[in-house]
């Protein structure tokens, strides 16, 4: 299936649509009023930039489990949905943010423009990057009954287990202590797993968990979805892998072949680039089987279909 395409689906259509919703959103709720400069640079590090990857799988997967909530229901999980788009988005963007410093991967170009330090300063990145960080957490709870307190909570706790020392925090020292050195396939999945693939896999479940009144679902459904959210997740990384050496820097908006000249292990210096290819459709594969075994009307995963075949086929 050709990347974002699903029978009787404009996937186009909607990925624009709630892009734009995310947009709008996040220009409303990260200040342009912070003291001393750090507004700006937050909203240099969030805004106008990135594929929205992680906003648009919460979105699908709050649409995949909405099926047969009333009205009422679907206003709060539509709430919830888009505040926690924009609270993972923040929660990458931090991260993004952090990791370019000198003391991480010491890069100086992000999304095709000069990354955060480099615009603003060491120490003004490092405050933008701290304060989106707890921004993320102020939008899951609102002052505002728009969705129940158990859905906030479940929310806060998925994403702070998806960034913290279990997923993105702790791939990230994994990386850092890896570099020049030999890991066996095992070893660099489980490091990607965490690094990149749990905020991804977080995404989805954090959709799901928007669900009233209290952010469960059938537990086999939770399961499935995060198979589909794993699958992805490292699916995304193997991909990373392969554009670093196959695709030059003005499409990527970030340096090229930046891991190679680090020294660090990725997918094609352990696997090969055409096993890594080969692996990406493995686990495609396996994603849809995820979708296919989860028990939700096939409608109503359309979107997180689509968003599947984007990351296979992505060219930057």
């Amino acid at each position: 299936m050709d990347a974002g395409v699903s029978a009787g689906f404009d996937f186009q259509s909607w990925a624009a649509e709630q892009g734009a919703r995310v947009e709008r959103a996040l220009a409303a709720w990260v200040a342009e009023d912070a003291p001393a400069g750090l507004g700006e640079a937050m909203r240099y590090a969030v805004l106008d930039g990135g594929k929205r990857l992680r906003p648009l799988l919460v979105l699908a997967a709050s649409e995949s489990v909405s099926e047969g909530v009333a009205q009422a229901g679907r206003t709060a999980i539509d709430q919830a949905a888009l505040r926690t788009a924009c609270a993972v988005e923040l929660i990458h963007a931090y991260s993004l943010v952090h990791d370019d410093m000198p003391c991480m991967d010491n890069d100086v170009l992000r999304r095709g423009k000069p990354t955060v330090h480099v615009q603003y300063g060491e120490a003004l990145a490092l405050l933008a990057g701290d304060a989106l960080q707890a921004l993320a957490f102020e939008l899951l709870t609102p002052d505002e009954a728009l969705f129940s307190a158990a859905v906030q909570a479940r929310l806060c706790r998925l994403l702070a287990r998806a960034a913290g020392h279990e997923g993105m925090a702790g791939g990230q020292a994994i990386d850092l202590a890896s570099v020049g050195q030999a890991l066996t396939e095992n070893q660099l999945r489980q490091m990607h797993r965490l690094k990149t693939g749990a905020l991804l896999r977080g995404s989805v479940m954090m959709g799901a968990a928007c669900r009233e009144p209290d952010g469960t679902i059938h537990a086999a459904t939770g399961q499935a979805l995060s198979r589909f959210g794993d699958a992805i997740g490292l699916a995304f990384q193997v991909v990373d892998d392969i554009l670093d050496v196959t695709t030059d820097t003005a499409i990527l908006g970030k340096t090229a072949g930046k891991d190679a000249a680090a020294d660090k292990p990725t997918y094609v210096s352990v696997l090969g680039l055409e096993r890594s290819r080969d692996y990406v459709q493995e686990l495609y594969a396996q994603a849809m089987a995820a979708l296919d075994a989860s028990g939700l009307a096939a409608p109503s995963t359309r979107a997180l279909r689509a968003l599947a075949g984007v990351v296979v086929h992505r060219d930057k």
